[in-house]
């Protein structure tokens, strides 16, 4: 069978595709092994009438609604190979050795997040140290919060938090990534300020009791935020040629129409951050627009 189109990933910005291409009454192959970036992460928040839902039962929702159309089919096998054949047909190569056609792809592969390596942080993540205030930064609210991140963006990020703390510590991660006028702005507002590489965090149950530091010292939080780096999940749109941003994302027009013809990326694996649900599932809805346009003018020749 050819597919109308493949979907790689079935996050918010896969399924979304999936359901509106699927009302559109095309053939549609959500190729998802159903392992989520988001997997630890304990509710999604941002996103109206889903408010606080955990990602599992925001999954178990969408797939339900999705595979409502009889048209939209999930084949749970990991991509491990997309290429382009002469007839100009998209294949997607599974993990279980199933292969996949179609004349359109949507990348909704998302990210990779590549974290500092320290101590204990895996323990606590989704629990009490995240990387989204936007997500997460009402349930720590008022409490004694460190934001740890080796970006230039760190002072961006504290002066949001302020909007949910005033108990906050500011480390570089052993990175001279604030301006010293940055500095004493965030000390102005009794925001502490320190270079010190973090060794270790220190917590029971999920919850982060102390923050360790290279010299030795130890300061007490109990939450945080961790600014990863984030990298394309996969490198599907690499290997096809398609024109990159200058922050590894995939560059997209209108609809999320990639450089290559037929090859469409929605969600993270666009923009390469971390965006809310809402975000990502409306990037889909595009795309899947975008797609169905472009198959129906093909077919009226």
């Amino acid at each position: 069978m050819i597919y109308d189109c493949a979907i790689i990933g079935g996050g918010p910005a896969g399924l979304n595709a999936a359901l509106v291409l699927g009302r559109a009454r095309r053939n549609v192959a959500i190729i998802d092994n159903n392992k989520p970036r988001n997997a630890v992460t304990h509710a999604s928040h941002g996103f109206i009438t889903r408010d606080g839902v955990t990602p599992a039962e925001f999954r178990r929702i969408a797939y339900e609604e999705v595979l409502r159309y009889p048209s939209v089919k999930h084949l749970q096998t990991e991509a491990v190979d997309l290429r382009k054949n002469e007839s100009g047909l998209f294949e997607v190569l599974g993990s279980s050795g199933l292969l996949v056609q179609a004349r359109k792809v949507i990348l909704a592969t998302g990210v990779k997040e590549v974290f500092p390596e320290i101590d204990g942080f895996y323990s606590l993540y989704g629990k009490s140290l995240f990387n989204c205030p936007y997500c997460d930064g009402w349930e720590m609210q008022d409490q004694p919060l460190i934001v740890v991140s080796e970006s230039p963006t760190i002072f961006h990020t504290a002066q949001i938090l302020t909007n949910w703390t005033k108990d906050l510590v500011v480390c570089t991660h052993g990175r001279p990534s604030l301006s010293d006028e940055q500095k004493t702005r965030l000390e102005s507002r009794g925001i502490v300020v320190t270079e010190q590489p973090v060794t270790a965090f220190i917590g029971h149950n999920g919850k982060l009791e102390q923050v360790r530091f290279a010299d030795g010292t130890e300061l007490s939080r109990t939450g945080g935020f961790i600014v990863p780096k984030f990298v394309p999940a996969v490198p599907f749109g690499e290997r096809l040629g398609c024109e990159r941003l200058d922050n590894g994302g995939i560059k997209t027009s209108a609809g999320g129409r990639t450089s290559v013809p037929g090859l469409y990326a929605a969600g993270d694996a666009s923009y390469i951050m971390p965006s809310q649900v809402v975000y990502s599932a409306a990037d889909g809805s595009s795309a899947a627009m975008a797609v169905n346009l472009d198959l129906t003018e093909e077919d009226f020749g």
